[in-house]
């Protein structure tokens, strides 16, 4: 009987030596496509343009001046504002390509609160990267380009252009005044739109109260991200001193402004973000040019014009409508219909005279808000109510309680 085959080289039998073979070509092959792997490589760092050539782009396309304090870097976010941070940075932080996810973002506060510093911060991201284009109009500069196109009949290949941009931005939409203004604004968002582009709007009013806004560009805006911006609380308006504090002395190495008196400015100035710029900026002032030291007496007399009493609630023309046909029992619809019944026609003439008392809008606004009605009607109205309310006890109660529901927001 035959025995198993030995390799007297190696003193391993064949089977042996032919499973070592196998894992030798095996290993072989392993190290060959480990050495000719090349790893991929790394994807380039973003390109990011310098603030001159995003100033020259928003030139070159037409654009209102952006300025280069206003950035992301330098906007301090809290409860008040995080939403429209948020939606602002998502706008910003995409991609040309991208699915536009809020379309339009309309953000609407009040003077001072920081909208026109969000959406320049935003603009200059965008413009930051060469592949994207953002547009930075304030309403002034949008209605001048776009009359100067009517003007020489080319409003058409105007409102083509805003297609080529992919992010419109345009500021202090109540500035724009009467029905031709708008509708020159809803044909530039339904341009953009549709190109599916994306729009951003700001202004210091809800776009509800925007007058004579058609329904087309009532319902683009109402299908969009609406937002608005509040008043900063107490620890927001302190990062914001500390914020303006240090961008001073970035020039001023040896500025300061103690903890106590950031805390009293912080806790007196509650009105908005402006009064708190103003004054740092006094402070700096009498430290670099009187050479006064920033005590709380100084501080105290700085911020003192600046003190702004308790704010009562803005009334909305919306709000006295409602306020005035629950109190008397009517629709709002009656109040702004043609009906002429007594107990219809006193309830709408009271609530046009709380429009004009309560309110900052003009007689036609007025008028308008109220089914389309003339400004002489609204001032008859108006000076019927100041001459019977003295001398009826039943109307000047109801003036006074729906007055003080209105301001404690009932």
């Amino acid at each position: 009987m035959m025995g198993v085959l030995h390799d007297p080289r190696a003193g391993r039998t064949k089977t042996q030596m032919d499973v070592a073979k196998a894992l030798a070509d095996a290993r072989a092959r392993i190290d060959a496509a480990a050495a000719a792997h090349v790893a991929p490589p790394r994807p380039a760092a973003p390109v990011v343009l310098p603030p001159a050539a995003v100033l020259s782009r928003q030139d070159g396309i037409g654009g209102s001046p952006l300025d280069p304090r206003l950035t992301f870097a330098t906007f301090v976010t809290g409860r008040s504002n995080s939403l429209a941070h948020a939606a602002a940075r998502q706008v910003a932080d995409g991609l040309r390509g991208d699915p536009v996810m809020f379309n339009p973002l309309y953000i609407h506060a009040g003077v001072g609160l920081g909208k026109t510093h969000l959406l320049q911060a935003l603009t200059w991201a965008v413009s930051s990267t060469p592949e994207r284009k953002a547009l930075y109009l304030t309403a002034e500069k949008f209605i001048f380009g776009f009359a100067a196109a009517l003007k020489t009949k080319d409003g058409f290949a105007y409102k083509e252009s805003l297609r080529g941009i992919d992010v419109l931005v345009i500021d202090d939409l109540q500035f724009l005044l009467g029905k031709l203004h708008l509708d020159l604004l809803g044909a530039a968002i339904n341009a953009v739109i549709d190109a599916g582009r994306q729009v951003i709007l700001a202004a210091d009013r809800p776009a509800s109260e925007l007058e004579g806004l058609d329904q087309r560009t009532s319902s683009r805006l109402a299908a969009g991200l609406v937002v608005e911006m509040g008043k900063p609380d107490r620890e927001q308006r302190r990062l914001i001193l500390l914020e303006r504090v240090a961008a001073a002395r970035a020039h001023h190495p040896d500025f300061d402004i103690a903890d106590s008196i950031l805390d009293y400015l912080a806790e007196a100035l509650a009105s908005n973000g402006r009064d708190l710029e103003a004054v740092v900026n006094r402070l700096l002032a009498h430290s670099k040019l009187n050479g006064s030291a920033v005590t709380m007496d100084l501080a105290e007399r700085e911020a003192r014009d600046l003190v702004r009493p308790q704010e009562q609630r803005r009334i909305r023309i919306e709000d006295i409508l409602r306020a005035t046909a629950s109190h008397f029992h009517v629709s709002r619809s009656d109040l702004m219909s043609a009906r002429r019944t007594a107990n219809i026609v006193k309830p709408r003439q009271l609530a046009m005279y709380l429009a004009k008392t309560l309110t900052l809008r003009s007689l036609p606004e007025i008028g308008r808000r109220f089914g389309g009605r003339d400004h002489t009607t609204v001032l008859h109205a108006v000076r019927k109510m100041e001459r019977i309310i003295p001398t009826d006890a039943d109307l000047g109660a109801a003036a006074e309680k729906i007055k003080n529901q209105l301001q404690e927001g009932i």
